[in-house]
């Protein structure tokens, strides 16, 4: 497996907060960066292209609630991955990081990691703006 992590970022929102909205894959659109396209979803699936990767569908499989949410593949992809997200409690704020472990075979990991590693961090800057 393939471990692409995100950078620790800070949240002005508490745990619960944060819990409750990426709990909802209908929530995620507006956390969506430009090259993604294609977006459908319900509160506990979605399905999206990213321009240059792939076609991605991921559902929910489990909830910590306020610390863990983990997604795995879904539908039709071209690599098996699980995507979690922590959330730990800083005094009324969150700190948040993503995790995308994936089954990337030695060429698709060659051209993938970067763009997932970036589409990780524009997840974590949208949700630093966005008003929950």
């Amino acid at each position: 497996m393939t471990k692409i992590k995100s950078k620790e970022r800070l949240i002005t929102y508490s745990p619960s907060q944060v819990f409750s909205f990426l709990s909802n894959f209908n929530n995620f659109k507006d956390l969506m960066p430009e090259k993604v396209t294609d977006w459908t979803s319900s509160e506990e699936t979605c399905y999206f292209s990213i321009s240059g990767i792939a076609s991605l569908g991921m559902k929910i499989v489990e909830k910590q609630e306020p610390v863990k949410i983990k997604m795995v593949d879904d539908g039709k992809v071209p690599f098996k991955f699980d995507f979690i997200v922590d959330i730990q409690e800083s005094e009324d704020n969150s700190i948040v990081n993503l995790t995308f472990d994936a089954q990337l075979n030695p060429m698709l990991k060659l051209v993938a990691v970067t763009p997932l590693k970036n589409f990780l961090e524009e997840l974590l800057d949208h949700l630093e703006k966005i008003k929950l």
